[in-house]
């Protein structure tokens, strides 16, 4: 018995004991949590607006030529004279290379020897013909030689058109021999010099690229079509690239894909840019940005202001009792720093610096502006 009244008396003990630490840390939670909100933090804010706000596609795209031609020869020769070097600019029509024509210029020789005695042999059946028309009107000969005489006409009339087409088929062959541009371009390697063998089923000669103007691909989630198509019924929609050095350049939206990439769930597109000062070269990356549509009263605030939860997005609005308040948002879009967003109104005054160490209710206050040390000279003046 004495016992059992021992334990109980323990029991109550430490029960106290545990009532009483629990009060103690709650009290001093309260009084932090007091502490926390009569302090005042300071922030630096800013003021939710309302303007147009483009909605910029940025992504990266591949400089490529709008034309690239592999020179290649239409007939079998030696090269006897390379007209130009690697890397040289050409206009269309110029003459590249030179091959050996001396054969093709015998065929042709050949070819057009042979047509002219075509047109002595048949000359003379046509003569023929005739004379016997006459004999054959006063019956001197017979029908049948008449229509030998006819047919002998007819076939040489047949030699001469195969062997005049022979004759242009020639002709053809040797301007084979002189091999000029069909674009204007930038050559790229040269792959044969005088003396190398050229042949139509080798390797290119050369290749030209044509460079000016030029185009860049690149590709634009599916889900954006809709909007580009909308903005730009005529398919024109400018197109920026920014260069390594900052430089942008404007260009103009020629091609959307007829599909969409399935795995990607991306379209693919092009832009042609002026290139005269030759800044975009093919085979490079470009920084692209395109304006899919505008959002024409969209509520705008710095981007930084935006703090991200676990499961939402928020920011910090300032309450007229400088206290804050925690405001969930939904963000559009964010571009340049900017951020288009639903769930505060115009005219909001938000925390864009200091927010990690609010929490709602917190007071606040604007942090003041440094003054510079020309104005602390003339203050103290």
């Amino acid at each position: 018995m004495a016992v059992n009244k021992k334990i109980c008396i323990t029991g109550v003990i430490a029960l106290a004991a545990v009532a009483g630490a629990y009060w103690v840390w709650q009290g001093k939670s309260d009084a932090d949590g007091k502490k926390a909100r009569s302090q005042v933090q300071v922030i630096k804010s800013g003021i939710a607006e309302q303007k147009a706000v483009p909605v910029v596609i940025s992504t990266n795209g591949y400089v490529a030529a709008i034309n690239t031609v592999d020179v290649r020869p239409q007939v079998q020769n030696v090269v006897r004279t390379v007209h130009v070097r690697e890397g040289q600019d050409v206009r269309a029509g110029q003459l590249l290379f030179t091959l050996d024509q001396r054969g093709d210029a015998a065929n042709l020789e050949k070819a057009q020897a042979q047509v002219a005695r075509d047109r002595a042999d048949l000359a003379e059946a046509e003569a023929s013909l005739k004379r016997n028309q006459e004999l054959l009107a006063k019956n001197f000969v017979s029908q049948a030689v008449v229509d030998t005489a006819r047919a002998k006409v007819d076939s040489l009339r047949g030699a001469l058109k195969a062997d005049q087409a022979a004759a242009q088929a020639s002709n053809v062959s040797l301007g084979f021999n002189q091999i000029s541009a069909s674009i204007a371009g930038r050559l790229g390697a040269i792959s044969v010099h005088p003396g190398s063998l050229a042949q139509p089923a080798g390797a290119p000669l050369v290749t030209i690229a044509q460079i000016d103007p030029i185009s860049v691909s690149f590709s634009v989630p599916e889900d954006q079509l809709a909007a580009i198509r909308a903005s730009y019924p005529k398919g024109d929609a400018p197109v920026t690239v920014q260069l390594q050095d900052k430089q942008e350049l404007q260009g103009t939206l020629y091609f959307i894909d007829n599909a969409a990439d399935t795995q990607s769930g991306t379209i693919r597109m092009k832009a042609t840019f002026d290139n005269g000062a030759r800044k975009l070269w093919p085979g490079t990356y470009a920084n692209v940005k395109m304006v899919a549509r505008t959002l024409p009263a969209a509520v705008v605030i710095p981007a930084q202001a935006i703090v991200t939860g676990p499961a939402d997005k928020f920011v910090y609005v300032v309450q007229p009792d400088e206290t804050v308040k925690m405001q969930k948002i939904d963000v559009i879009h964010i571009d340049d720093g900017l951020a288009a967003i639903s769930g505060i109104k115009v005219g909001a005054r938000v925390v864009i610096e200091g927010a990690q160490n609010l929490r709602p209710g917190v007071k606040v206050k604007e942090v003041q502006a440094e003054k510079s040390d020309a104005g602390k000279d003339s203050a103290a003046k």
